[in-house]
């Protein structure tokens, strides 16, 4: 907590010299295309807050049954939150592993944790820095959807995004 507060202070004091020393400038400027620029950064930096947008609405990866392969109707996601993770590298998240109810505790930690390692590779293929994004695994502990059925399953083979909530 105390880190992300420190962060939060250096990102603001960043944007306040910054500010001020383009505030010195002798150049005039157009200060509308500053404004739309500003306004196009503020609101890319603050996507993952809004619950309306797709980097907020789509954080989850899914697998097949005991894979750890990113499959092709997944990539799209992996490259959308790659490039906004690029886009903001301020912002640290993790990749939470998890898998469905069969296979034994140990088992289904090592796979989540394979997932969440697999996410976080198809992140940094879009640019995401090291320690941007911690692969964590719960295994089965955290499942989406209750039930012993293959619907249940593939909702808890997933990699959640897991954002900071501000």
């Amino acid at each position: 907590m105390k880190a992300l507060m420190s962060k939060r202070l250096f990102a603001l004091l960043s944007i306040v010299s910054v500010a001020l020393l383009s505030a010195c400038s002798s150049t005039k400027l157009d200060n509308v295309s500053d404004a739309k620029a500003s306004s196009a950064v503020a609101s890319v930096a603050a996507d993952h807050l809004n619950p309306n947008s797709l980097i907020s609405k789509e954080r989850s990866v899914y697998f097949d049954f005991d894979k750890f392969d990113i499959k092709a109707n997944q990539a799209a996601v992996v490259e959308r939150q790659g490039k906004y993770l690029a886009a903001n590298p301020a912002l640290k998240i993790r990749a939470e592993g998890n898998a469905d109810e069969r296979g034994g505790r140990e088992y289904n930690l090592a796979l989540g944790q394979k997932r969440a390692e697999a996410v976080v590779r198809g992140l940094k293929a879009y640019g995401v820095k090291d320690g941007q994004v911690e692969p964590v695994s719960f295994g089965s502990e955290k499942s989406l959807a209750a039930g012993h059925d293959e619907a249940a399953w593939a909702q808890n083979r997933r990699v959640d995004l897991a954002y900071p909530s501000k």
